[in-house]
């Protein structure tokens, strides 16, 4: 596992609404699973936070605007998030407010968090996968898409499992697997998709966190269709990763606002 992943434990729901369909990816839990089979207490491996010995990848090249967009980026991605910071202290108080409202929060540790889908009562411990920017990646969809934000904290569409994906760290891994499936770690992207992302962000200096926010909404989307448990997660998280790069590197998209998925977000 990679130093940056993370894990998470399930979360029992009941079962309610109608019928979904099936797994469209043909993935099993066994093939996808890393993690430990027990219901709760042991955290289950993200796949987004595995890597993979790749050859060597061309690079591309980057004009004056994407390669100053990049590094802005770049510099979000590189700040742990810090429990000591105020502004971080702030952000996830704002996180809390966002996702409840009319609850009081009694702490920045508390057994509250747990009600978000934190592994704990200290949110703090499950940013180690996606830093601060993950936090800011929330924050950005509770603002922004609030109706779909509170949809997927709720778990008010379809026909859920027993066992769900809580939600903040579920957050936590979709912004650690877009920064690897984007390649924005490296100084200049290797892949197409990462060079295509660019060419987006050039355009709108959000175009980040409105990807996690469409990323969020299809990864659920895409629970849904395969029927799938807390075992599944990593299943789900690969079928996600490849239907989003499939939309990306379509020939008729001109912004992110034209991804197909991104017609599963309401505000």
């Amino acid at each position: 596992m990679d130093d940056r992943g993370g894990s998470f434990v399930a979360v029992r729901r009941i079962s309610q609404g109608l019928e979904r369909g099936n797994n469209t990816c043909n993935s099993t839990s066994a093939e996808a699973v890393a993690g430990s089979a027990a219901w709760l207490g042991r955290g289950l491996s993200c796949v987004c936070a595995q890597r993979r010995e790749s050859d060597a990848r061309p690079s591309f090249d980057l004009t004056p605007v994407q390669e100053e967009c990049l590094q802005r980026l770049q510099s979000r991605i590189d700040v742990p998030y810090d429990s000591s910071v105020l502004d971080h202290q702030e952000a996830l108080k704002a996180l809390w407010n966002a996702a409840f409202p009319e609850e009081e929060l009694h702490g920045l540790i508390s057994e509250q968090w747990k009600e978000m889908g934190w592994q704990g009562k200290d949110p703090s411990t499950d940013f180690r996968g996606g830093g601060f920017i993950s936090l800011e990646n929330l924050l950005f969809f509770a603002r922004n898409f609030p109706k779909s934000f509170q949809d997927l904290l709720q778990k008010r569409e379809g026909d859920r499992s027993v066992w769900e994906y809580p939600f903040a760290v579920a957050g936590v891994n979709i912004t650690f697997m877009l920064i690897q499936m984007l390649d924005l770690e490296a100084v200049k992207p290797r892949t197409l998709v990462g060079a295509t992302f660019l060419k987006f962000l050039a355009e709108n200096d959000s175009a980040f966190d409105l990807l996690y926010c469409i990323t969020f909404k299809l990864m659920d989307h895409e629970w849904l269709t395969m029927r799938a448990s807390y075992m599944d997660f990593n299943a789900v998280m690969k079928c996600t990763r490849r239907q989003l790069e499939r939309e990306l590197l379509s020939e008729d998209i001109m912004r992110l606002e034209d991804l197909p998925s991104y017609t599963l977000l309401t505000r």
